[in-house]
């Protein structure tokens, strides 16, 4: 699957395949994290972050695709396997989001305590665009009820919203 999509994004328009953004994990610990490309090459143009909205032109047709099923995240294993993440585990965001949100709930530091995760309860019960409160209340729930047996069920939970749209969406433009 890597592969196909691989070729795919570098046959679309030539760019680069991988998308690379810095992460924040346990002990604040910074990496890169890595995902399949799914916008137009320089989307987020002067260095900072622009969330993806709903029908953002930025998007290209595979990345419509990738992004739906989620296939965009499988090169995070990559990650896991250089120790950077885990599995299961609260999502890593950007170190100067992660300092915004922090700034307003400063309970949003304990997800640093465990490893950043490919899934994990926020990514399951949640959506993209899921309040940072909730995201945080559905990771500190994992954290308290961590197990081995609580993995393998979320990771088979993951498995099936994978074909699920709505876990996806974007957020929604305000109309002014």
């Amino acid at each position: 699957i890597m592969l196909v999509v691989a070729a795919a994004i570098k046959l679309e328009d030539g760019g680069p395949v991988f998308f690379k953004q810095e992460r924040v994990t346990r002990d604040e610990k910074r990496f890169d994290i890595l995902k399949f490309r799914s916008m137009i090459v320089d989307a987020e143009k002067g260095g900072y972050s622009i969330p993806a909205t709903d029908r953002d032109p930025r998007i290209t047709p595979i990345g419509h695709f990738i992004r739906a099923t989620r296939i965009d995240e499988l090169p995070q294993l990559i990650n896991i396997l250089k120790g950077e993440m885990s599995l299961v585990g609260p999502r890593p965001e950007r170190p100067e989001l992660a300092a915004e949100i922090e700034a307003e709930i400063p309970e949003f530091a304990y997800r640093l305590k465990v490893k950043g995760g490919l899934t994990g309860y926020a990514q399951i019960y949640g959506k993209y665009n899921t309040s940072a409160y909730d995201k945080l209340r559905l990771d500190l729930l994992y954290i308290e009820k961590y197990s081995l047996l609580l993995d393998i069920k979320l990771i088979l939970m993951t498995l099936q919203i994978m074909l699920r749209k709505e876990s996806t969406e974007g957020f929604k433009e305000e109309k002014k």
